[in-house]
């Protein structure tokens, strides 16, 4: 209408309403944000500083928890069997997902092959838990009636030397085509022209997987490692359906341990320095890992 009638629209109106419509989008995210994430992060550094137990009142003790924690058995057991997940979780993890993107991309890019390997990780973690428990169970799981037709013997799966390896073996089955799939994403970023080039100087596809590819994916391996790391160092809802922390605390990793202190004992100032503590321990490693593979930078030109 203003260009019928030779009327020039006034640009300071149009941006006021533009940031009066901004606002209106950022208030509810911003309400989520500061209710489920700052606010419970204030209150949990508080109650680490208290002693607090849900029937009396906040109790302050200065960094009594913090001293209590780093003279916790039970504490460095669970920092011990929690490094031991992370480091197969994220090692048979990151290998075999860096196996299926670069086969997608060399086999075939169909859309339903991805959404077949992706369909594991669409299962909530409790169910994916239930159902490899009862695969794997000692007496009726499938997995042991045929083991047992071949060898004559049973395996427990959930016993205290294999029951890490197979919560991590668990998860990273579910996990692996999510994973896969960033891969994925970074290999379709790379030109075609480079790998062109290397096949002119006569690189083969080994050597154009090791200095071509590796190098090129480095961002997106940075971002994988970086999600996997903080991920498995909060893997709680597998043990609780398959081991609840046992046998003898062989499986009690750090979130278990917490919830128990927390839920369980309701010593929620001493549950909350843990949480804290692991909160410290993750953002040092991601700023670590984060300068250490570059990620913030790429070799393509």
């Amino acid at each position: 209408m203003s260009a019928l009638t030779g009327a020039v629209p006034r640009p300071g109106r149009r941006t006021k309403d533009d940031r009066v419509l901004g606002i209106a989008f950022i208030i509810p995210a911003g309400i989520g944000l500061v209710a489920f994430y700052l606010w419970p992060l204030v209150r949990g550094i508080w109650l680490s500083l208290t002693e607090y137990n849900l029937l009396t009142p906040e109790q302050f003790t200065g960094l009594a928890n913090y001293e209590r924690m780093l003279g916790d058995s039970i504490f460095w057991n669970a920092v011990k069997v929690t490094l031991e997940y992370v480091v197969i979780n994220i090692g048979l993890q990151t290998l075999l997902a860096l196996l299926i993107a670069v086969l997608m991309q060399r086999l075939t890019q169909s859309t339903l092959v991805r959404s077949v390997v992706l369909t594991p990780y669409l299962v909530s973690n409790v169910v994916v838990a239930m159902l490899w428990l009862w695969i794997l169970d000692n007496t009726l799981g499938i997995s042991n009636q045929i083991i047992e037709a071949i060898t004559g013997e049973s395996v427990n799966f959930f016993s205290s030397a294999l029951a890490i390896p197979t919560i991590a073996l668990i998860n990273v089955w579910r996990h692996m085509g999510y994973t896969a799939l960033l891969i994925f994403a970074g290999l379709q970023s790379i030109p075609n022209s480079v790998y062109e080039a290397g096949k002119v100087d006569g690189a083969s596809e080994w050597t154009m997987f090791w200095r071509i590819t590796m190098p090129l994916l480095r961002p997106i391996l940075a971002l994988v490692l970086i999600m996997t790391m903080i991920g498995s160092f909060q893997v709680f809802d597998t043990v609780s359906v398959t081991t609840q922390g046992g046998p003898v605390n062989a499986t009690r990793v750090l979130q278990c341990y917490i919830y128990d202190m927390a839920f369980g004992r309701f010593q929620f100032g001493y549950a909350s320095a843990m949480a804290v503590g692991l909160l410290i321990v993750l953002a040092a490693i991601t700023i670590l890992q984060y300068r250490m593979t570059r990620a913030g930078e790429t070799d393509l030109a």
